[in-house]
């Protein structure tokens, strides 16, 4: 009964980080683009929320599952954005996910969040090369071209963008599932969850830096 029950519950939270996801998609549709047509969605920092909680494996489906669902839906890229929509956010997701299934503490989520960051740029700057070309009908040599000026600078700000949306999210939405009884609640959790003011400071300087840095990468500022 107890293994129905947690796998019950699992189910139903995955369920509900899938909805959010696509609903950060939608919000995200009404951020400037960059280059015209880089768009920019929230949806990695839910998705790596739902990692750190659940395993990377949890990543994994629920993003295949929101990009499906976004290519069916509102996407006019085809399979070749459900492709890169996956890379892209399993990039992020899954590293920072198995570091910090390895290294469970506070330290671990912001190194495995800096690596889900460097992993995102790196494997972009590849999959864009080998994609992009494909659906936007453009020579290769003029997406080689942008990799350096505009891909990598837009991934590694997409990515400490929902690197810091994470670190300062994560606390908060687990608490409200506990609450719920959605989750277990962590052995030993005397204070061990409490959030410390300068790590919260550091988050929002984090969030604003790359904020401030994707304005300039838009042209707003």
């Amino acid at each position: 009964m107890s293994k129905q029950r947690i796998t019950t519950r699992y189910m139903a939270v995955v369920a509900m980080f899938t909805a959010i996801s696509f609903i950060a998609v939608l919000i995200g549709r009404i951020i400037p683009n960059v280059a015209g047509f880089l768009s920019y969605d929230p949806k990695d920092a839910v998705i790596a929320i739902a990692g750190f909680l659940l395993g990377p494996l949890a990543s994994v489906f629920i993003t295949v599952i929101v990009s499906f669902i976004e290519m069916i839906t509102i996407s006019s890229t085809g399979p070749y954005g459900m492709i890169m929509n996956i890379v892209s956010t399993c990039a992020f997701t899954v590293p920072a996910a198995v570091f910090y299934k390895k290294f469970h503490s506070q330290k671990g989520a912001v190194a495995g969040l800096g690596i889900g960051v460097c992993v995102l740029a790196v494997c972009m700057v590849i999959w864009n090369y080998i994609i992009t070309p494909l659906y936007m009908g453009v020579p290769r040599a003029q997406v080689a071209g942008m990799l350096i000026p505009v891909f990598l600078p837009f991934n590694l700000i997409k990515g400490g963008i929902n690197a810091a949306l994470t670190m300062l999210l994560y606390k908060p939405v687990v608490g409200a599932l506990r609450k719920a009884k959605l989750v277990e609640p962590s052995s030993g959790s005397s204070g061990k969850g409490k959030v410390s003011v300068g790590f919260t400071l550091f988050a929002l300087a984090v969030l604003v830096t790359f904020v401030l840095l994707f304005l300039v990468l838009t042209g707003v500022l």
